[in-house]
């Protein structure tokens, strides 16, 4: 039985923002006096809001950050992504198959909306996903908590066991095992903790390519 909806996270999932954003924020965690690689950041923040994430480097650097820095880190990030940012390959084909299914989809992401509409339009997604965009800058806790899946499903009108997940983090596969609903987690990328992602319940997937066929052949 297919799903009545598919949430799709933002960043690593539509648009490969992930390895410039981590990038960004190793080098800004870097000039803290803390040394830290794209991939580093990838496997310690991958998922998490940027609040959490400051928090997190507060204990790791022990230094206070301003109550800005997530802001700064935004607009660094937003500075790279208006150079162009590509949709992950093989997405749109996903896309087409379940516009051709009658299957709805939408977002449901860490990021904040400025964020999600700069990157999705810069890859061209956006005229597909606008009015369906949901953000944790809308809910009291950010993945691994399921608010913002829960407010995708409430949202789009169904209810959380009959909506699919598909995610990239293990923050964001928490997340959905915490909403209820079955989660696809895509580890095309090495940097991806995938033993993690089991753990949590992410039904893993190596290519877009074979998305649809899990998607439209979901028990």
């Amino acid at each position: 039985m297919s799903p009545n909806l598919v949430i799709f996270d933002c960043d690593g999932v539509l648009v490969d923002t992930e390895r410039m954003a981590n990038q960004n924020l190793a080098e800004m965690v870097t000039e803290l006096g803390h040394p830290m690689t794209g991939p580093d950041c990838q496997k310690l923040f991958m998922g998490r809001t940027l609040e959490d994430v400051q928090r997190k480097i507060e204990a790791l650097t022990g230094r206070t950050l301003p109550a800005d820095w997530p802001e700064d880190v935004r607009q660094r990030d937003l500075e790279r992504f208006k150079a162009g940012v590509p949709a992950i390959r093989g997405i749109v084909e996903v896309l087409d198959r379940l516009d051709a299914a009658g299957i709805p989809y939408c977002v449901g992401s860490s990021g904040k909306y400025r964020k999600m509409r700069t990157t999705l339009g810069s890859s061209g997604l956006l005229p597909r996903l606008e009015g369906r965009l949901y953000s944790a800058e809308d809910c009291a806790r950010g993945k691994p908590a399921p608010d913002v899946f829960l407010l995708a499903a409430q949202k789009m009108g169904h209810a959380p066991e009959t909506c699919v997940v598909v995610e990239d983090s293990v923050p964001g596969v928490k997340a959905a095992t915490a909403a209820g609903m079955r989660v696809y987690a895509f580890v095309e990328d090495p940097a991806c903790d995938r033993e993690a992602m089991t753990e949590a319940g992410g039904i893993l997937f190596e290519s877009m390519s074979d998305l649809p066929g899990l998607l439209l052949s979901t028990p």
